[in-house]
């Protein structure tokens, strides 16, 4: 497994916030600031509506309705500019498909990063997640930054960050944007992978499962890396959203990483983890989740 380096520095030159001016899109905003600032980034923030004209409409109130949308329009370009006044920023409204749209957005502006706030819903209620948000950040070909809905917007740093791994094909990415984070913030680095419990029959003892994961996490991270930290390696049994999470609530972490899949064609498989576990992780974390896709 190769390691992850940080030979290359992170450098998010072009971030791409896509906002549905929802309060799970305004809880993203902070971090957003946060994240442009440090690395003195352009900004494009991406609104993407129903088309004005559509057969559900009469075609009497289209000139009325393009009227409308012109003057909504342009009082939100002019709420975002405002938002991010002193950061580079270009809105784009645009109205049809947001996948598409948000692709096509990624390619033009050479995007390095998309940010979405969600709402994280579960069960019956995941909508937004389980057919926007989740949808981006298993598809887009760049990191994406999710805040989910309790994500703390009044501590927008990155003090903590806390890698979790099943050592799939996305880990040495993922891990390189950890390690590199970590250096670029001057934050402490915890990795962890989560081993499923033991089944009747088992001969490998814990002590050696540990043991063993522990030096697949380390290959993970360059020697070079503590000159800036001082990296800390977990192993844990149980359910891995759970854990997790609990790791990540025990650290007061600031930042997750995952790893992230391509699209599969199995709905709702998000990360090199299990869907349920993704899901949970976003879902409930109280900071912002960076899912990587493999190079």
């Amino acid at each position: 497994m190769k390691a992850a380096t940080a030979k290359t520095r992170t450098r998010f030159e072009n971030i791409l916030f896509a906002t549905d001016f929802s309060a799970a899109a305004a809880n993203a905003i902070p971090f957003i600031k946060e994240i442009a600032r440090h690395f003195q980034s352009n900004l494009v923030a991406l609104h993407v509506r129903p088309p004005v004209v559509n057969p559900m409409t009469q075609p009497g109130t289209w000139p009325t309705d393009i009227e409308a949308a012109k003057v909504f329009d342009n009082e939100h370009r002019e709420e975002l500019l405002d938002t991010f006044s002193g950061i580079k920023t270009e809105v784009l409204i645009e109205e049809g498909d947001i996948q598409s749209r948000l692709d096509n957005a990624i390619q033009k502006h050479d995007a390095d990063l998309v940010i979405i706030g969600t709402r994280g819903r579960t069960g019956l209620a995941k909508i937004l997640l389980g057919s926007v948000a989740e949808e981006i950040f298993r598809t887009v070909p760049v990191p994406v930054l999710t805040v989910g809905p309790r994500s703390d917007a009044a501590k927008a740093t990155i003090r903590e960050i806390l890698f979790a791994t099943d050592f799939a094909s996305e880990a040495s990415s993922a891990a390189a944007y950890a390690v590199s984070l970590a250096q670029e913030f001057q934050a402490r680095l915890t990795l962890l992978h989560v081993v499923s419990e033991p089944k009747p029959g088992d001969l490998v003892s814990w002590s050696d499962v540990q043991e063993s994961s522990k030096q697949l996490l380390r290959k993970l991270i360059p020697s070079e890396a503590e000159d800036w930290c001082k990296p800390e390696f977990f192993v844990e049994r149980g359910d891995p959203g759970e854990r997790i999470l609990d790791l990540a609530n025990l650290r007061e972490v600031d930042l997750i990483v995952l790893g992230a899949q391509p699209e599969t064609g199995v709905p709702g498989a998000a990360t090199h983890l299990p869907i349920a576990t993704a899901h949970k992780v976003v879902a409930n974390a109280h900071c912002p989740v960076l899912t990587v896709r493999n190079k």
